[in-house]
């Protein structure tokens, strides 16, 4: 019995050789198709260190910072903030943004709200809630102060990131955290 292994290779058939040509076009044009999609289908990240967006208009445009500064000092401007959340934007006296950022979300039941520059206070429509300038409750329903963001204003860009510490109204942990 002869237990030597040939060293030639195969010979390869035509009907082997035009499946494996076949393949391989195939698969190189499915690759060439799918890199697109792939790429429109992730689009780029816009997300910053510890979770921070750059605040966006309702049609998810970004807003550049140079916009909203060009208002009144003391204005407040709404934008899309973080997982698309209404989020007030104030102009202090000296043109900058103010450090935090308002949630329009009412805390009651959920509904959006103005801000009522007469009164000065968020005024909820649907229920009576009424909040003061720096989102604490003056009139209920209300049971909880409106959530804040962080706001910082990076090369024209305005990112919001979650706050996460102490709230300044309360001086405690924030209740959305």
């Amino acid at each position: 019995m002869d237990n030597s292994v040939s060293l030639e290779a195969p010979s390869l058939s035509r009907r082997q050789l035009l499946n494996f040509l076949t393949g391989a076009v195939v698969a190189s044009v499915a690759g060439f198709a799918a890199y697109p999609a792939a790429r429109f289908l992730n689009p780029p990240s816009e997300a910053g260190a510890g979770g921070a967006i750059l605040a966006k208009d309702s049609l998810g445009n970004v807003i550049p910072a140079s916009q909203i500064l060009a208002e009144a000092p003391g204005s407040r401007a709404l934008v899309a903030g973080l997982a698309g959340e209404p989020t007030y934007l104030i102009v202090q006296a000296d043109q900058t943004l103010a450090e935090i950022g308002l949630v329009d979300v009412c805390t009651h039941l959920g509904c959006t709200f103005p801000w009522n520059a007469t009164e000065q206070e968020f005024q909820c429509p649907c229920h009576g809630s009424r909040y003061a300038a720096d989102g604490s409750v003056t009139r209920g329903p209300a049971p909880l102060p409106l959530k804040l963001v962080r706001v910082t204003v990076i090369d024209d860009g305005i990112w919001l990131a979650p706050w996460t510490d102490l709230d300044p109204r309360t001086g405690a942990k924030p209740w959305w955290v």
